[in-house]
């Protein structure tokens, strides 16, 4: 029964509405949508134009269904802390998104349920309902439980970390220790002779090239690296005669650290003490004086994440080992006051 005065329903527009308008065959349509290659440029012009003028959205479904593809990646998202979240983490996820749907693919996220301390169950469950067409990690560390399964079932991934050698190498990583090695040199360009790396002291790799990069560097160069107190303590470190006149951190909260530690000995960053963090998070702009920082190519990873995971769906052809991108150094005005020469 329909409500007196209502208006019917659109009908949705089909791939043979597209083709009577742009005056081809279904198929010229179809091969237009999922082989352009295959069709006059001419041609896909006039189709993608019949396209766009009457709204066609293609059949998801039935194209699964004969690509064999669901369309979506699943995403094991790092545990986070939703009143303190991760800004670089949530910067990856947007970069991720926004480069799966340039694929024409969504992102499921996925996190082992409460109480389950590995994600081998929610990859079971994934793989067993075909809800993906294979994984994106990160954080991921070279003995990697996730990756180790994932390769063990079988599922296609793709890493942002460096997985182990007995692991498949789809992984993209930035040269962690390049980044730290320009930090260097970019304070001694700046005429500092006794600088220090603060960071955590873990065995996290991608810290641990970090702190070696500036480390070898700062000895190339003649520099004098100096010590931390075996406490960590960056004020008594500020206090000293002879202390750094320039702090590298191996984030962007460390050098927070640094900022209030400077703060309380009477020092001004930037003036009397030049500074660099890590990650260049929206914090490192906003900081007074801002941050430099090195910046992660957040797109790029994630576009050359989506790229190597679906060339392992498709079966194109793929780098054989891991992907490395360079990092970029930001310069802003904590490292560019007078210098401290005594």
């Amino acid at each position: 029964m329909t409500t007196p005065g209502a208006r019917p329903a659109r009908r949705a527009t089909t791939i043979a509405d597209v083709a009577r308008a742009a005056a081809v065959s279904r198929q010229t349509v179809s091969n237009a949508l999922n082989a352009p290659h295959r069709v006059h440029p001419d041609t896909l012009a006039r189709v993608t134009a019949a396209i766009d003028r009457l709204g066609y959205r293609p059949d998801q479904s039935a194209r699964s269904l004969r690509t064999g593809e669901r369309r979506t990646i699943g995403y094991l998202a790092p545990v986070d802390d939703p009143f303190d979240p991760n800004p670089l983490m949530a910067g990856f996820l947007e970069a991720l998104v926004d480069a799966a749907g340039a694929e024409g693919h969504h992102v499921l996220l996925l996190r082992p349920a409460a109480g389950e301390r590995h994600a081998r169950a929610v990859i079971d469950d994934v793989v067993a309902a075909r809800q993906v067409d294979g994984l994106v990690l990160a954080d991921v560390l070279p003995e990697d439980a996730r990756a180790a399964h994932a390769a063990e079932v079988g599922v296609p991934f793709a890493a942002f970390g460096r997985t182990g050698p007995g692991l498949p190498q789809h992984w993209v990583d930035i040269d962690n220790r390049a980044a730290t090695v320009e930090v260097a040199r970019h304070l001694a360009g700046r005429g500092h002779r006794r600088v220090a790396f603060v960071g955590a002291a873990g065995a996290l790799p991608w810290l641990a090239a970090r702190r070696e990069g500036f480390r070898d560097e700062a000895a190339r160069l003649g520099l004098d690296l100096v010590p931390l107190p075996s406490d960590g303590d960056l004020r008594a470190l500020l206090r000293t005669p002879d202390r750094p006149t320039a702090l590298a951190a191996d984030d962007d909260l460390a050098a927070l650290d640094i900022y209030e530690a400077a703060r309380a000995e009477g020092l001004h960053v930037g003036r009397d003490l030049a500074v660099t963090g890590f990650h260049d998070t929206p914090l490192a702009r906003h900081l007074h004086p801002p941050l430099t920082s090195v910046r992660l190519p957040l797109r790029a990873i994630a576009a050359t994440l989506v790229s190597r995971l679906l060339a392992q769906v498709r079966g194109t052809p793929a780098p054989a080992g891991g992907t490395e991108l360079p990092a970029e150094l930001v310069v802003r005005a904590s490292s560019g006051g007078p210098l401290a020469t005594a």
